[in-house]
């Protein structure tokens, strides 16, 4: 079974699926990971960025493995490489253009293949799966969203205004928005969570019950197909 958990940046899904996945015993797929892991060997192989061609070739014949909360490249774990801040610096190569999504997106849905799985990111529900069995499309306002991120820095040490994460936040939100491939938007099956006032367990709880929800409907309706063949 597949669930995903589609929204804004700042609306809590990355930790919010980790959680959910964890309590109902299912793995959770890092897309994210992914691109950077790609990422990551597109700098090893010192592809131009501007190269295309060689991008989407690599993109294509990449080996990807998710197991165990670990990204492996050709059978490498590179985990812990692929969080530098280069690689962060230069994903966006990889996620903007049409071809390359394409290829990361065909290899999601191989890793996700026969797995009880929970996936998050913009385009989870409408692009990667939208044959999935539940659709959760988390948001909130964006003030609100500007101030989870200022108290996330501050936790880590980072002293931010609100002013400024929700210019480079909403920037984000518009640029998200308007990509040719993967835009932010939620499925038109997905159902919207949207979590100003909540605290990140009320959300949990929340989107738990949703999923529950749907787990006992899709066992309900496999059960009533077993029974009219």
């Amino acid at each position: 079974m597949i669930v995903t958990i589609d929204g804004p940046a700042g609306a809590g899904k990355s930790s919010i699926a980790r959680r959910v996945a964890s309590e109902l015993g299912f793995e959770f797929l890092d897309t994210g990971a992914m691109y950077r892991a790609v990422t990551w060997g597109v700098m090893q192989q010192g592809i131009a960025w501007d190269d295309v061609e060689a991008l989407v070739e690599f993109a294509d014949a990449a080996r990807l493995i998710w197991q165990d909360d670990r990204i492996y490249l050709d059978n490498q774990d590179i985990s812990e490489e692929i969080r530098t801040p280069q690689v962060t610096s230069h994903i966006r190569y990889l996620a903007d253009p049409p071809r390359i999504r394409e290829r990361i997106t065909a290899q999601q849905r191989r890793i996700a293949t026969g797995r009880d799985i929970v996936t998050e990111g913009r385009d989870q529900g409408t692009e990667v799966f939208p044959d999935a069995h539940c659709k959760i499309f988390l948001t909130a306002s964006p003030e609100e969203r500007a101030r989870r991120r200022q108290r996330q820095l501050a936790e880590n040490g980072r002293v931010m205004s609100v002013e400024e994460i929700l210019a480079a936040q909403n920037q984000r939100d518009l640029e998200d928005r308007m990509r040719p491939v993967g835009r932010l938007r939620a499925a038109s099956d997905a159902i919207v969570v949207q979590t100003d006032g909540m605290s990140p367990d009320e959300v949990r709880e929340e989107v738990l019950r949703l999923v529950r929800e749907c787990v006992q409907a899709s066992a309900a309706n496999s059960a009533s197909s077993d029974v009219t063949r």
